[in-house]
């Protein structure tokens, strides 16, 4: 009796972990939660660098919805954080948004051109009303991820 209970708790255990794994999908290098820090905490240590090796934990806001080859992570007071996916080796699928991702790799801060702009409003399907009214480059923190998380 004692071996029986033993055997099915193993096995109801080992569902169990199965079932909760699961439901996280895995892109591009195979990475962990464990050690990521939330946007809040990535934000503060970007004003001391303009590079920075991380895995982050956020809400993913967009996704590129020609291909999924990006998508927008949220971060404190409103802005956002574009997400590119190392040497495009892989995508995420396109109706991710609103649910939390974990990324690895490296948040920079960048200038992104007009050019560069108005393609990713394009992708993400922004009318040509919108995309003709963008005219100046931003400078912003951006993230190549060599792996993703979505939960």
């Amino acid at each position: 009796m004692k071996k029986s209970f033993i055997l099915v708790f193993t096995i109801l255990a080992t569902l169990c972990c199965g079932i909760s794994n699961a439901q996280d999908s895995q892109y591009g290098e195979r990475i962990s939660a464990d050690g990521a820090i939330n946007t809040d905490e990535l934000m503060r240590k970007m004003q001391d660098n303009s590079e920075l090796n991380a895995k982050v934990e956020g809400k993913i806001a967009k996704v590129c919805q020609v291909k999924g080859c990006w998508m927008m992570m949220e971060l404190p007071g409103g802005e956002s954080m574009r997400v590119t996916f190392k040497d495009y080796a892989f995508f995420v699928p396109k109706d991710i948004a609103g649910k939390t991702a974990i990324i690895e790799g490296k948040a920079v801060i960048e200038t992104t051109s007009v050019e560069e702009l108005r393609h990713y409003a394009e992708d993400s399907g922004a009318s040509e009303e919108e995309i003709d009214k963008i005219n100046e480059p931003k400078t912003e923190l951006a993230f190549e991820a060599a792996g993703v998380i979505i939960k």
